[in-house]
């Protein structure tokens, strides 16, 4: 099992993201999605930019005009503990009870930190793994695992 290192912790808080500009975009990622970049998507998709299209690139070969997220150097990535989709749910400023726990399954199955013990997050884990074992086309990885992040999300409670 690997464990991921916390990026240096931000001295000022981010700006918020101005949806409005985000909308209708190429969002480009690294190739072989896995746990944050699925749901980083799937996040993107379902909340921000409903019409998002999603690239995958190596960093270096990164379109101009697409937006990065996930990737080493670029806004939308890890900030301090901070896994992708816990920044991107704070920067939008998304409330909802729903993704405050699906973020920490997410933070859980990605950086393996025990911050959140949640059961789900082992399970995600593999079932992506899985997807990636089965299917050479990133796209295809994406679209099954963003139905798992849509399952999740219904199933999980509005109560915490």
């Amino acid at each position: 099992m690997r464990t991921r290192r916390p990026e240096s912790a931000r001295r000022e808080a981010p700006p918020v993201l101005d949806l409005a500009k985000l909308r209708g975009r190429r969002w480009v990622t690294r190739p072989r999605p896995h746990i944050d970049r699925i749901a980083s998507a799937w996040l993107i998709k379902r909340f921000i930019d409903p019409e998002a299209t999603f690239v995958f690139a190596p960093p270096a070969e990164f379109p101009a005009d697409a937006v990065p997220f996930d990737a080493p150097g670029v806004e939308l990535s890890h900030h301090g503990e901070d896994c992708t989709f816990e920044t991107l749910v704070k920067r939008a400023k998304i409330g909802d009870r729903r993704l405050a726990r699906l973020a920490e399954v997410v933070h859980e199955a990605d950086l393996r930190d025990g911050k959140y013990p949640h059961e789900e997050a082992r399970g995600i884990d593999v079932a992506i793994r899985a997807l990636l074992a089965a299917m050479p086309d990133d796209h295809q990885v994406l679209a099954q695992g963003m139905t798992l992040f849509e399952g999740l999300f219904v199933t999980t409670s509005k109560k915490r």
